[in-house]
């Protein structure tokens, strides 16, 4: 093979074909991307469903594992922004306390809301064991 350049022949210089490529940049963007989409798909969820919170001047703010629970002036509940019914209530609040014992509710409903919706509500997740749980309201200006 006297006749080859250096070009045309074997790949000693490093100039050859690639044969494989690095993902390692790929699954790393993408696992970033998915963990702020979780974070952030609560957020969204809560925005989607307008409920007109009624005012306190003394509002707190809550921590810990949370139920959340959303009574429209219409009477649809929502639980962690799924429509649900009453029998669902109760069934997402019998999960909840299988997986920690120490489940909080945090009802949001619409100042418009019947008293006795919130009551019965109140009812149902307290008849599935939930004891701990608190009403939102938005903190006057």
């Amino acid at each position: 093979m006297a006749g080859m350049s250096e070009d045309e022949g074997g790949d000693d210089d490093g100039g050859g074909m690639i044969s494989g490529i690095n993902v390692t940049p790929l699954v790393d963007i993408t696992l970033v991307l998915l963990i702020i989409f979780m974070v952030t798909a609560t957020y969204i969820v809560r925005q989607a469903i307008h409920v007109d919170l009624p005012r306190a001047a003394n509002a707190g703010e809550s921590t810990g594992i949370t139920l959340a629970i959303i009574l429209t002036k219409d009477g649809d509940i929502y639980v962690d922004g799924k429509k649900r019914d009453e029998t669902g209530l109760r069934d997402a609040a019998r999960e909840a306390l299988a997986k920690d014992k120490d489940t909080r509710a945090i009802i949001s409903a619409d100042k418009n809301a019947l008293h006795g919706a919130v009551v019965r509500v109140l009812d149902l997740i307290k008849g599935e064991g939930i004891s701990k749980f608190a009403i939102s309201i938005e903190k006057e200006r």
